[in-house]
């Protein structure tokens, strides 16, 4: 009966994954299909072209066809693992993707995992304490949460590269071309994760276990690392799977603000040209993430809270 509902449970959050990549590959289909103007005067640019030329290119492209008939072979491709090539770099969708994923990757684990550990330790430092540290965090978390991430970045480079010169300004390699990025994106999560977290420590720490460890000779910060961390970390989990799978979206703006290669500059710069197998592919790839993501966050559930296991599937 239990491998039975394990079983349900992971066929249909692989199902849900399904529908979320197909319509997540639909609207970006459909936003860059109705964009106006012409999508092949845009990717030829100021080239000089005849108009037997442009229809030539138009034909070759399938955008004679009608918008179903391109959405139907669209949507096959794409069921079919099939993501193109790009019509600016005439390069494959796949080999484009992956030769940038990885400096992605590393910048969004780097960043999430600096705005983890801090935030952990923002938290436990000051859940259920005195009430001036509380404010001080709280007026902190505020700060990275309202500030935009282009500003943050800038202003990052201004003062570690421009005029401490201790970080690359743009496109470095290694560690120190990562540092400033990485926190920059690091800033944009902590202070969310951070008041999430000490809210549900908080609620732990009024809990009767938390007396009967207090009553034992806990001290505070036992309490909250040891006791009230664990009971905290469900939400948190919860917000971390949700920013893990969104993260591409900060990484446009801190690729571009840092010169760094990555899928967000690949989509950004595909945007621009309309340049649609490309668009579609990362989106495509972006969506998956995000649902593979989901599923391991939904298994951490129930390895977090046992209790789940029997009550979700």
């Amino acid at each position: 009966m239990k491998n039975r509902t394990t079983a349900l449970w992971v066929a249909r959050r692989l199902l849900l994954a399904v529908f979320v990549v197909l319509g997540a590959a639909t609207a970006a289909f459909l936003g860059m299909e109705l964009t106006p103007g012409d999508p092949v005067r845009t990717l030829l640019g100021t080239a000089p072209t005849t108009p037997a030329l442009t229809e030539q290119i138009r034909e070759e492209l399938g955008f004679d066809r009608p918008l179903y008939v391109r959405y139907g072979l669209f949507l096959g491709r794409v069921l079919t693992g099939d993501l193109g090539s790009s019509y600016q770099l005439e390069e494959s969708v796949w080999h484009l993707i992956t030769s940038q994923l990885l400096s992605t990757v590393v910048l969004a684990v780097t960043g999430f995992a600096l705005a983890l550990v801090g935030a952990v330790l923002l938290a436990g430092s000051t859940a259920g304490g005195r009430r001036l540290p509380r404010r001080i965090a709280a007026a902190f978390e505020l700060l990275t949460i309202s500030a935009p991430g282009f500003w943050v970045g800038v202003l990052l480079l201004t003062v570690f590269s421009f005029q401490l010169r201790i970080f690359p300004a743009a496109g470095g390699d290694g560690l120190s071309g990562l540092v400033l990025p990485a926190v920059t994106l690091a800033l944009s999560m902590i202070g969310t994760f951070s008041q999430v977290l000490r809210e549900a420590m908080e609620r732990s720490l009024e809990e009767p276990f938390a007396l009967s460890a207090r009553s034992r000779g806990t001290g505070l910060a036992g309490l909250r690392f040891r006791h009230a961390l664990r009971h905290g970390l469900v939400p948190l989990v919860t917000l971390s799977g949700w920013t893990l799978g969104a993260l591409l979206g900060g990484a446009v703006v801190i690729e571009t603000v840092f010169s760094r290669p990555g899928l967000g500059r690949v989509l950004a710069t595909a945007i621009i040209s309309r340049d649609l197998p490309v668009v579609t592919g990362v989106v495509v790839v972006s969506a998956a993430s995000f649902a593979l993501i989901s599923l391991v966050v939904d298994g951490l559930y129930r390895v977090v809270d046992p209790r789940l296991r029997e009550t979700r599937a």
